[in-house]
């Protein structure tokens, strides 16, 4: 299988070394807006660079991997749609709701597949936490904590792009909440602050954030997010039932210490980065989207998958800006499928 991928920044680029190091590809093609940095890349790794992404496009590739900046995602997204090539993309899918409905609408209009980059999903703690609920191990399922605290913040210019620390970063909580439990969320009430660099307020974002959900089966969950985890890098979930709880991340990478005397747990080291959190996730992702790519097996995590987590993040926002509950039928959406039940 012949693989393209557009834009090599830095996680771009180790989603090309994984894919170059999987059995099902034969060979991965790079492009860049920066010519050089897809000519160095490609040389560093052994493998090919095209001169520029529409090149990259029409040159045979039978899958196509969007890496690139979120203001990219959507024009490359339709170019290769319309060009009936199957697609990994990166989240979000677009950079405003508008445009990722619109998105969503074109992709079920046809059978190109897309697999957009949710990569909690592949994680074993998350899955059996899946599989957990889903045998009725634990019960009646009545709260839920999930989290993504970053050790440090990402540089100052990229924060004016990103979206918002919950379109950014909670966004992956929402989706694997309803990966996890199958239920969507109903109503949302989120606050944010800022107690760190000035960069965040001055784009309007926080730097720390929190929101209360209420799934359509009466769930409550809390999602926290921040960029200041000093002590590591913190991705966790716990589901609590009436039989029983479930954690994930609940190991001996937990960036979180107690304050009971005589406990030695967790031993550590913790996370630096998300990238080292979920490495065997990203590279297990990867190798199903070459599965998609071969038409083996259906997305794992469609655009609707994505809309739905952007939608719960679009209301965070609405909430955090209004100081309110907000419904989720006044968030906007696509015209309904036969079902929007999470994706398997």
């Amino acid at each position: 299988m012949r693989i393209g991928l557009a834009g090599v920044g830095r996680i771009g680029a180790f989603h090309a070394s994984t894919l170059a190091g999987l059995d099902a590809v034969d060979e991965v093609v790079v492009a860049d807006l920066d010519a050089g940095l897809a000519a160095r890349v490609a040389a560093e790794q052994g493998l090919t660079a095209a001169p520029d992404i529409e090149a990259l496009l029409t040159s045979g590739v039978d899958a196509f991997v969007i890496t690139t900046a979120t203001t990219a995602h959507a024009a490359l997204l339709r170019q290769a749609l319309g060009a009936g090539i199957p697609t990994f993309c990166e989240k979000p899918v677009a950079a405003t709701l508008d445009e990722t409905i619109s998105l969503t609408e074109l992709a079920e209009s046809g059978d190109t597949p897309v697999h957009i980059g949710f990569q909690r999903r592949f994680d074993l703690g998350y899955r059996r936490a899946r599989a957990a609920v889903d045998a009725g191990e634990l019960g009646t399922i009545h709260a839920i904590r999930a989290l993504t605290h970053d050790q440090e913040p990402p540089h100052a210019a990229y924060i004016p792009t990103s979206g918002g620390i919950f379109r950014d970063c909670s966004v992956h909580d929402f989706d694997i909440v309803r990966f996890v439990t199958g239920a969507e969320v109903d109503t949302v009430y989120a606050t944010g602050e800022n107690k760190g660099a000035d960069f965040f307020a001055a784009a309007g974002d926080v730097d720390t954030g929190a929101a209360i959900l209420t799934l359509d089966d009466g769930t409550l969950v809390t999602a926290t997010s921040t960029r200041y985890s000093g002590g590591g890098h913190d991705v966790r979930m716990e589901v609590m039932g009436s039989d029983g709880s479930i954690a994930v991340g609940l190991d001996d990478s937990l960036a979180l210490r107690s304050a009971e005397e005589g406990v030695a747990f967790p031993a550590g080291p913790a996370h630096q980065s998300f990238m080292q959190r979920f490495l065997a996730a990203y590279r297990a992702e990867l190798t199903a989207f070459c599965d998609v790519a071969a038409g083996r097996i259906a997305s794992p995590c469609t655009i609707r998958d994505a809309l739905q987590a952007f939608r719960v993040a679009e209301a965070c926002e609405l909430s955090r800006a209004q100081r309110r509950l907000v419904s989720m039928f006044e968030i906007p959406d696509a015209p309904p499928l036969t079902t929007t039940k999470a994706t398997a």
